[in-house]
């Protein structure tokens, strides 16, 4: 039977990533997706009976959402940070807990899992496994130049190649440009690709964070610096 699902994430990027892993399963059907927790809540109440995929960073109410959820014959499935317990999560009443660096096969092995009845914890051998798959996040990161570096970022925060542009100071020829660079270097096809790629390697994921951090304080500093330098050019 084909199972309803509510997907739920702020993260644009990772929203469609994970809607275009499970759309490829005949047997599960996205009925809604939701950008913050009061839309997931309403459609919680919306369409009983679903499996709702959430993500930990929405900071949802957990003793409403169990209520709403228990209600509705649904089920939850938590899409929980690295640093984040899962026996916290399922003690608060959530049949599955995944994390950001989860694969698409056992996130779809996952919900199937709790659309079934069943519980779903992350394996033991995942922490193992995403530990090996850092050699490849390294081997990538290192090869990649910084200039590659801030656009990987811009890219998993969901920025399109004209706003890459804007914020880099330069053209989106140039930004086409370093992409194709980016993708032979990564082995992917497109941004979203190349954003999951980026998410599901702990050492890339983490070098992009904090990319992202230093680019959006050199532009605070430049935006302080030009309020600063107003005053004077009104005053010569």
């Amino acid at each position: 039977m084909m199972s309803k699902v509510i997907l739920a994430d702020s993260q644009a990027i990772f929203r469609a990533g994970t809607a275009k892993v499970l759309a490829m399963d005949d047997d599960l059907r996205i009925i809604a997706q939701c950008t913050d927790v009061e839309r997931m809540m309403h459609a919680i109440t919306t369409f009983p009976g679903a499996i709702v995929i959430f993500a930990a960073s929405l900071r949802p109410d957990m003793g409403r959402m169990r209520t709403l959820l228990e209600s509705a014959n649904s089920r939850g499935v938590v899409i929980a940070e690295n640093t984040d317990s899962a026996a916290t999560f399922l003690q608060q009443g959530v049949r599955g807990v995944v994390f950001r660096n989860v694969t698409g096969q056992a996130l779809v092995e996952c919900v199937r899992r709790v659309s079934a009845g069943e519980t779903w914890t992350p394996p033991q051998l995942v922490q193992n496994e995403a530990t090996e798959e850092d050699l490849v996040g390294t081997r990538v990161r290192d090869r990649l130049t910084p200039k590659e570096m801030r656009i990987v970022a811009l890219i998993v925060q969901g920025c399109k190649n004209r706003e890459i542009a804007q914020r880099l100071k330069t053209t989106e020829q140039v930004i086409k440009n370093y992409l194709r660079s980016i993708y032979d270097k990564t082995g992917v096809s497109d941004r979203l690709e190349l954003a999951l790629f980026t998410i599901h390697h702990r050492v890339l994921a983490q070098a992009a964070a904090e990319m992202g951090s230093r680019l959006e304080a050199e532009e605070q500093q430049a935006l302080q610096q030009q309020r600063h330098a107003a005053p004077t050019a009104v005053a010569s």
